[in-house]
Protein backbone atom coordinates (compact mmCIF):
# COMPACT_ATOMS: atom_id res chain seq x y z
CA UNK A 1 0.00 0.00 0.00
CA UNK A 2 0.93 3.34 -0.12
CA UNK A 3 0.99 6.19 2.75
CA UNK A 4 0.93 9.88 2.37
CA UNK A 5 2.00 12.43 5.14
CA UNK A 6 1.72 15.64 4.95
CA UNK A 7 3.66 18.66 6.90
CA UNK A 8 4.86 22.14 7.48
CA UNK A 9 1.19 23.28 8.18
CA UNK A 10 0.90 25.85 11.19
CA UNK A 11 -0.07 29.45 12.65
CA UNK A 12 1.79 32.27 10.67
CA UNK A 13 0.66 36.20 10.65
CA UNK A 14 -0.81 37.53 6.92
CA UNK A 15 1.94 38.31 4.78
CA UNK A 16 4.02 35.10 5.87
CA UNK A 17 4.64 32.07 4.48
CA UNK A 18 4.54 28.33 5.26
CA UNK A 19 6.17 25.48 2.75
CA UNK A 20 4.07 22.40 2.89
CA UNK A 21 5.20 18.91 2.24
CA UNK A 22 3.48 15.92 1.21
CA UNK A 23 5.67 12.52 1.50
CA UNK A 24 4.99 9.58 -0.13
CA UNK A 25 5.97 5.59 0.76
CA UNK A 26 5.29 2.13 0.27
CA UNK A 27 4.82 -0.08 -2.92
CA UNK A 28 5.60 2.43 -5.20
CA UNK A 29 5.79 2.15 -9.02
CA UNK A 30 5.23 5.44 -10.09
CA UNK A 31 3.62 8.49 -8.71
CA UNK A 32 1.51 10.84 -11.63
CA UNK A 33 -0.47 13.45 -10.85
CA UNK A 34 0.07 14.95 -7.69
CA UNK A 35 -2.34 17.86 -6.02
CA UNK A 36 -2.66 19.39 -3.23
CA UNK A 37 -6.28 20.50 -1.93
CA UNK A 38 -7.65 22.73 0.93
CA UNK A 39 -10.96 22.42 2.89
CA UNK A 40 -11.66 25.76 5.16
CA UNK A 41 -14.08 25.74 7.75
CA UNK A 42 -17.39 24.80 6.82
CA UNK A 43 -16.97 24.49 3.05
CA UNK A 44 -16.08 22.19 0.57
CA UNK A 45 -12.98 20.85 -0.33
CA UNK A 46 -10.98 22.67 -3.28
CA UNK A 47 -8.11 22.18 -5.48
CA UNK A 48 -5.29 24.43 -4.63
CA UNK A 49 -2.35 23.55 -7.36
CA UNK A 50 -1.32 20.39 -9.10
CA UNK A 51 1.75 19.07 -10.39
CA UNK A 52 1.94 16.51 -13.50
CA UNK A 53 4.65 13.71 -13.41
CA UNK A 54 6.30 15.58 -16.60
CA UNK A 55 6.38 18.71 -14.30
CA UNK A 56 3.20 20.68 -15.63
CA UNK A 57 1.33 22.64 -13.15
CA UNK A 58 -1.64 24.44 -12.66
CA UNK A 59 -3.29 26.58 -9.88
CA UNK A 60 -6.21 27.68 -8.46
CA UNK A 61 -6.75 31.76 -9.50
CA UNK A 62 -7.20 32.59 -5.95
CA UNK A 63 -3.67 31.47 -5.29
CA UNK A 64 -1.52 32.42 -8.68
CA UNK A 65 1.50 34.23 -8.34
CA UNK A 66 1.74 33.44 -4.41
CA UNK A 67 1.59 29.73 -4.40
CA UNK A 68 4.21 27.37 -6.19
CA UNK A 69 4.18 23.30 -6.38
CA UNK A 70 7.55 21.56 -6.76
CA UNK A 71 8.54 17.71 -6.95
CA UNK A 72 11.99 16.80 -4.89
CA UNK A 73 14.65 15.53 -6.00
CA UNK A 74 13.72 12.40 -4.57
CA UNK A 75 10.58 12.26 -7.01
CA UNK A 76 8.41 11.30 -4.01
CA UNK A 77 7.87 14.53 -2.15
CA UNK A 78 5.70 17.08 -3.03
CA UNK A 79 6.03 20.72 -1.74
CA UNK A 80 3.68 23.69 -1.62
CA UNK A 81 5.30 27.05 -1.20
CA UNK A 82 2.82 29.55 0.43
CA UNK A 83 3.79 32.91 0.60
CA UNK A 84 1.63 36.10 1.13
CA UNK A 85 -0.35 34.55 3.09
CA UNK A 86 -3.96 35.84 3.55
CA UNK A 87 -6.62 35.01 6.35
CA UNK A 88 -8.49 33.11 3.70
CA UNK A 89 -6.12 30.49 3.05
CA UNK A 90 -6.93 29.37 6.47
CA UNK A 91 -7.65 25.66 5.91
CA UNK A 92 -6.77 22.28 6.38
CA UNK A 93 -4.42 21.16 3.52
CA UNK A 94 -4.70 17.66 2.31
CA UNK A 95 -2.52 16.07 -0.40
CA UNK A 96 -3.55 13.61 -3.11
CA UNK A 97 -1.65 11.39 -5.75
CA UNK A 98 -2.28 9.02 -8.39
CA UNK A 99 -0.27 6.09 -7.78
CA UNK A 100 0.61 3.17 -9.65
CA UNK A 101 1.25 0.95 -7.38
CA UNK A 102 4.18 -1.68 -7.18
CA UNK A 103 2.22 -5.29 -7.27
CA UNK A 104 2.86 -8.52 -9.20
CA UNK A 105 0.26 -7.00 -10.80
CA UNK A 106 0.93 -2.76 -11.18
CA UNK A 107 -2.70 -0.87 -10.94
CA UNK A 108 -3.51 2.97 -10.26
CA UNK A 109 -5.03 4.29 -7.02
CA UNK A 110 -5.53 7.60 -5.90
CA UNK A 111 -4.48 8.30 -2.53
CA UNK A 112 -5.01 11.18 0.76
CA UNK A 113 -2.93 12.12 3.26
CA UNK A 114 -4.05 12.85 6.42
CA UNK A 115 -4.45 16.69 6.53
CA UNK A 116 -2.59 19.37 8.07
CA UNK A 117 -3.80 22.67 9.50
CA UNK A 118 -2.88 26.11 8.10
CA UNK A 119 -4.21 29.15 10.00
CA UNK A 120 -3.10 32.98 9.00
CA UNK A 121 -4.15 35.44 11.23
CA UNK A 122 -5.07 39.01 10.14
Amino acid sequence: QVQLVESGGGLVQAGGSLRLSCAASGSIFSINTVGWYRQPPGKQRELVAAITRGGSTNYADSVKGRFTISRGNDKNTVYLQMNTLKPEDTAVYYCNADVTVASWSKYDASYWGQGTQVTVSS
